[in-house]
């Protein structure tokens, strides 16, 4: 075994390496894995020639970031060889390794309390705090993400990621003004920070600042280059939703098909993006034509997949709108696997995830009254299988559509009062303005339609 010397990353946290050619690579990890730059798999070049425990460790992170039914099988040889050489590792490295474990175990809950350790006692491992904050967002636990943020910035306030890391976590808590504040730091200090964009756009979006916020990310979109495929995809994601609020449709269904789909078309983000802007093309009332055929053929591939809840409702309810009968399996194996997920998501997946799939599958299907019956039994826990708000309003407009559509008395009265709520909120909205007239004109209440 090669003698480890201690160096530094670029955050002066120690590191036990095997040899100091590994620290470029190494640095290319850290660096891009907190400013989201495609850089971080570089790492992956060391898996075989340095065996220090972090290198390691960060080569099962890179693996388990695949979101894939595989990807802790993948894990668990770089996890092993983590093991075996932890003994000469420092305490930061040895917990940070225990907590990569515990993801690919399933724990999630123990996952996080390593996380939040280290960000108290190593407030410079912005790594290990990203992670965390990943971890915290999957479970729906906003004010743990914001935690993990706080704790680190008055050792890392030079550091504008930092921020962006803030910025998100106070927007997931309904804590605009501090988000909008810290996002412009993070980018005052650093104008490609595209996290600290991501989270403006969020405060914009859900503050119905549509207007803005389309210019703002239009005009910051030149620097994101050299990002990973989620990222980028991302932001264009949320420039695509602002151009629907803004009936911009051609616009927006260009931006899915030049910047959403088609970056990393394995990749369970850039599938759930997908998924996600064509339904709310449609729930928009914009013809998608046959986008939906190409992303079907992309998520046969996620049958079993069982990673996150929040992902396979969006595979399941692409492969239902694509007509594929892959749809009806992957419904049977999340019914089977709801019981024996990991007890530290468990009830997320019984008690929100199972009662949504059935009723994303019917409104896919047409069948709107167990669509409502479905996703309304889900709706008022929907914040356990993580997301950020702007993401789970997918399925709430998808309960609101099944309550138009069921076309009911009491569904539409139902509709009128979510609708009327949501268009206060963002008066520049007009699918929110054009779905509220309908709603109106089928309640006899046309006059209030010609106001809006």
């Amino acid at each position: 075994m090669p003698s480890a010397t201690l160096h530094a990353d670029s955050f002066g946290n120690p590191l036990t390496l095997d040899d100091a050619a590994s620290l470029p690579l190494l640095d290319d990890f850290v660096m891009g894995f907190v400013s989201t730059e495609a850089r971080a798999v570089n790492l992956l070049a060391l898996a075989g020639s340095d065996s220090s425990p972090l290198v390691q460790a960060y080569c099962a992170t890179l693996h388990l970031f695949a979101e894939s039914r595989d990807a802790a099988a993948n894990a668990r040889p770089y996890l092993a060889k983590a093991c075996a050489t932890s003994s000469r590792a420092t305490q930061r490295e040895q917990r940070y390794v225990a907590a990569i474990e515990a993801w690919a175990d399933g724990d999630i809950t123990r996952a996080i309390a390593l996380h939040t350790e280290q960000a108290r006692e190593y407030p410079r491992d912005l790594v290990s705090l990203k992670l965390g904050q990943y971890h915290c967002f999957n479970t729906g636990d906003c004010p743990g993400m914001l935690r993990l943020a706080l704790a680190a910035l008055p050792a890392a306030s030079d550091v504008p990621y930092v921020h962006g890391m803030a910025a998100f976590g106070y927007e997931q808590c309904h804590l605009m003004r501090d988000a909008e504040a810290s996002a412009r730091r993070a980018i005052g200090m650093c104008r490609k920070e595209p996290w600290a964009h991501h989270a403006l756009a969020h405060v914009m979006l859900t503050e119905g600042r549509l207007s803005e916020g389309l210019a703002f990310m239009q005009g910051v979109s030149d620097t994101w280059t050299g990002l990973n495929s989620f990222m980028v995809t991302h932001n264009w994601w949320h420039v695509a939703l602002f151009l629907i609020e803004l009936g911009r449709d051609a616009e927006a269904l260009a931006v899915y098909d030049r910047e959403v789909w088609g970056v990393a078309k394995d990749y369970s983000q850039d599938q759930i993006g997908a998924v996600s802007l064509l339904a709310r093309f449609e729930l928009a009332g914009i013809d998608v034509g046959t986008r939906w055929s190409d992303v079907g053929h992309y998520l046969v591939q996620r049958q079993s997949d069982h990673v996150l809840p929040f992902l396979d409702l969006q595979y399941l309810y692409g492969l239902a709108r694509a007509g594929r009968p892959e749809a009806d399996a992957l419904l049977r194996n999340i019914e089977a696997f709801a019981p024996r997920a990991p007890a530290s998501t468990r009830a997320a997946w019984q008690h929100v995830c199972v009662p949504a799939a059935r009723g994303l599958i019917a409104h896919a299907r047409g069948d709107f009254a167990s669509a409502i019956d479905g996703l309304g039994s889900a709706l008022p826990r929907l914040i356990e299988i993580g997301g950020s708000h702007a993401q789970r309003d997918l399925f709430e407009q998808v309960y609101l559509d099944a309550l138009v559509r069921a076309d009911t008395e009491a569904t539409l009265t139902g509709a009128q009062g979510i609708l009327q709520q949501q268009l206060n909120g963002q008066p520049e909205s007009l699918r929110l303005r054009r779905q509220a007239g309908d709603v109106y004109a089928r309640l006899g209440l046309g006059e209030l339609a010609s106001r809006l």
